[in-house]
């Protein structure tokens, strides 16, 4: 993915899934946990209640960070927008020494920021491994003086913290000689081979699943991306070329709890849009995939972050509409998380400290439209106002709201008397401080008497 080729690529279908939970060494707790699968409801709470994920691309691309021959915009489809031969991209692989990853630094900021969930680049669609795969010599392990496998280390990392790892797959690949390329984006290929046989390349997919599913431990969700290739053709007609039925049993069968979403063509557990967050409440569960600047994979020249303001606001649009927050950052080819990056989240991480009841296990706004100062979630008879635009008079209505209201207060703890409440022909009126708690999104709190109800 790459915010500057968007406008080119507005087509692209993507598969994802998301994994159950392994043991830690993998084959013995499979077989008691298919033995007692658990319903589809179960398998999506988790999900449901974790509403903030974070995204990372990271590969070879990260070499070149986003710069070639004067130009600057370049992302982690270098090698397509570069027209690079294989073997000449290959030689990122060379340079590619990341001394400086620490995945516990890594999963601490994603911690501290509140993220429950982490996806990270596994292969992407130049076709080089992040992971020590045995079915092919093109990976992080084999091909760069560094030797080591970033996933295993996160997949502890994670583990120890209770963060759940999950990983992107791409199923096209530019260096693969049985991807045909053809089916690829603007039908580029870095080395393309005339015999180029699909149905090869789809054991190779099959068979780097199996590696992912068994080889780390618990998986959280395993991204299936596209990218745009297929051009041309129906879900129906990519999910057939690409044995999808056949892969989504198979992670069933690995690990019965993965979730698929719904970019493979067929019937899906949750949506992901990309780089927009629908207008309304969805009827099915949803995950808005975004990056933190302009770039999905690092770009040392794209300064353009959003700020802590802009991603506090997001995450509580979308929760308000049922949904999940995937946020990304690209790290360094050295091996870091962007400095920018790293605060932006330790501001998101400190609103999230306060205001994270509000966000967690909640679901949409009951609510048909949304209120002109902000958000609403619910959980367990409450309501939580979002604030984004604190009353100048300190009267906070919520319009169409009939509900009696047991007690209001504010979530923030430095406050903890009830706030008085009426109810009037126009909805609920909240008598708030004439200061709002926090200056990016306050949280009021309704407790509600019996069922909301609402114009």
């Amino acid at each position: 993915m790459n915010f500057l080729r968007q406008a080119f690529f507005q087509g692209s279908r993507f598969v994802c899934a998301v994994a159950m939970s392994l043991a830690l060494g993998g084959r013995p707790a499979l077989a008691a946990e298919a033995a007692a699968p658990m319903s589809p409801e179960n398998k999506m709470a988790w999900f449901d209640a974790a509403r903030f994920g974070m995204f990372i691309h990271w590969g070879v691309y990260s070499v070149p960070a986003g710069e070639w021959q004067g130009q600057t915009w370049y992302g982690e489809w270098f090698q397509l927008e570069t027209r690079m031969p294989a073997a000449k991209y290959a030689g990122f692989a060379a340079q590619f020494n990341p001394v400086q990853f620490d995945a516990n630094a890594w999963v601490k900021v994603a911690k501290s920021a509140g993220v429950k969930y982490i996806v990270i680049t596994s292969k992407h669609h130049d076709g080089f491994c992040m992971f020590d795969t045995k079915l092919t010599g093109y990976n992080i392990v084999l091909a760069t003086p560094w030797h080591r496998d970033p996933l295993k280390e996160l997949a502890a990392a994670c583990q120890a913290a209770g963060i759940k790892l999950c990983f992107y797959y791409s199923v096209p690949d530019w260096h693969s000689p049985d991807f045909p390329a053809k089916y690829s984006q603007h039908k580029f290929h870095g080395d393309p081979q005339a015999d180029a046989d699909l149905e090869k390349y789809v054991t190779y997919v099959k068979g780097q699943i199996r590696e992912l599913l068994t080889n780390y431990g618990p998986v959280g969700i395993l991204w299936f991306d596209d990218g745009g290739s297929f051009e041309g053709l129906d879900h129906a007609q990519v999910a057939r070329l690409m044995h999808a039925q056949e892969i989504i049993d198979e992670i069933h069968q690995l690990q019965p709890q993965c979730l698929v979403n719904n970019r493979l063509g067929l019937p899906a557990d949750y949506g992901t849009p990309e780089q927009f967050i629908p207008g309304g409440k969805q009827s099915s569960a949803f995950e808005v995939c975004m990056t933190l600047n302009d770039h999905w994979g690092y770009n040392k020249n794209d300064h353009k972050w959003k700020p802590a303001k802009t991603v506090i606001q997001n995450l509580v649009d979308i929760a308000s509409k049922g949904g999940n927050y995937l946020l990304n950052v690209g790290p360094t080819a050295e091996g870091t998380l962007p400095p920018e990056a790293v605060q932006i989240f330790g501001e998101v991480g400190a609103w999230m400290k306060v205001n994270s009841p509000a966000i967690y296990g909640t679901s949409a706004s009951p609510l048909k439209t949304q209120p002109a100062w902000g958000r609403i979630t619910a959980k367990d008879g409450k309501l939580f106002l979002h604030v984004f635009d604190w009353p100048k008079d300190g009267r906070l209505v919520v319009p169409g709201l009939k509900t009696k209201i047991a007690k209001a207060h504010l979530l923030a703890g430095w406050w903890h008397k009830g706030l008085p409440v009426t109810h009037g022909a126009d909805g609920v009126t909240i008598m708030v401080p004439a200061e709002a708690p926090d200056k990016i999104s306050s949280t009021v709190v309704l407790e509600i008497k019996g069922a909301i109800e609402a114009e």
